[in-house]
């Protein structure tokens, strides 16, 4: 993980500098309130990235941490029964975890439960053949 500091905020997009060692599509948590970013060019250690959350409030000098992961979604039973904002943080979480009726910025919600298990009978050998269609 990289930590840059922010030089400059035009709407959705802050420029950060110090983010040599980022690379394009990393994710980011931007100013102090940890807004989720993605890296969307970088040239020598100035990163452009492109901040999924409202930016009002952040400015120069704030922290931009990566993760050195790429934006991603998680997949397992369950997930077709929530529903999801843009980055899938699940709607039905935030008034437990931010106290409030509305979507608070830089709140971090699992997108699933971390301690539900899932039956799962496999169907397949090991080794078996998948083709499209199979499911």
């Amino acid at each position: 993980m990289k930590i840059g500091r922010i030089v400059k905020v035009s709407g959705p997009l802050v420029t950060a500098e110090g983010m040599e060692d980022a690379n394009i599509q990393d994710i980011c948590r931007v100013g102090h309130l940890g807004l989720i970013g993605e890296i969307i060019e970088m040239r020598k250690d100035i990163a452009s990235i492109q901040v999924y959350e409202e930016t009002s409030g952040i400015g120069p000098g704030e922290p931009v941490e990566t993760t050195g992961e790429a934006l991603s979604v998680e997949l397992a039973p369950g997930i077709v029964s929530q529903m999801f904002d843009g980055i899938q943080r699940p709607l039905n979480k935030f008034k437990e975890v931010s106290q409030s009726d509305f979507l608070v910025r830089g709140t971090n919600v699992d997108p699933l439960d971390r301690e539900k298990e899932w039956e799962f009978i496999p169907t397949l050998a090991v080794g078996q053949e998948v083709e499209a269609g199979d499911i």
